[in-house]
């Protein structure tokens, strides 16, 4: 039975193909992503093989091709859902497409389609590693002054620079932050770079 369509054979030309090589590809990708909560804000570049669908950025789509198993739920932000982005990650991962926030253990978005940090399952103070993890598709990353993070795995502080975000995120995350143990953590990605913001980080504006 294929995971992505119950049992009707699909079309991998149609969905277009994963990595080339998926053990070792995986294992890098994945890397990446621990990397990037190891150091926040320490921007990291995602090496991949991969063709991502379109309107995905290709760090976001090779991490989610590294991250996701039939164990997992995906949220998928309206542009990306209607796209091609689904029918490709059940495929090559058999991950389950939600669309109710509170089942969603990853959920992928644009920035201006992520849903308000409230809405986001949190996790509890007795679970927190049930927590969203949340890709999201940013316009640009850079390593200039801009942002000043303190927190886990930052020796002093980390300047990070992010394009396309919304007025409110700073105050959502903050909000975020004093919550732990609960929270949300973010990955943020643009073309093949990806930024780690683990709950535990502190943003300067």
């Amino acid at each position: 039975m294929n995971a992505a369509t119950g049992g009707t054979p699909l079309d991998l030309n149609a969905v277009g193909p994963g990595f080339s090589d998926p053990p070792l590809a995986s294992q890098a990708v994945f890397r990446a992503a621990l990397n990037a909560f190891a150091r926040p804000g320490r921007i990291q570049r995602v090496a991949s093989d991969a063709p991502h669908p379109s309107g995905a950025a290709p760090a976001a789509a090779a991490l989610l091709l590294a991250l996701l198993d039939p164990d997992c739920t995906l949220w998928l932000a309206p542009r990306l859902a209607h796209g091609s982005a689904a029918a490709w990650l059940r495929f090559h991962t058999g991950c389950r497409i939600v669309s109710e926030l509170r089942e969603a253990q990853f959920l992928w978005s644009d920035a201006d389609q992520m849903p308000p940090f409230e809405h986001l399952p949190a996790g509890s103070e007795f679970e927190p590693e049930t927590a969203a993890t949340c890709l999201v598709q940013v316009e640009a990353l850079g390593d200039t002054p801009g942002w000043r993070l303190q927190g886990p795995g930052i020796e002093r502080t980390q300047p990070l620079t992010v394009r396309g975000l919304d007025a409110t995120f700073l105050a959502q995350w903050r909000a975020n932050h004093a919550a732990f143990p609960r929270g949300i953590d973010l990955l943020l990605c643009a073309g093949e770079c990806v930024a780690g913001l683990p709950r535990t980080t502190c943003i300067e504006g």
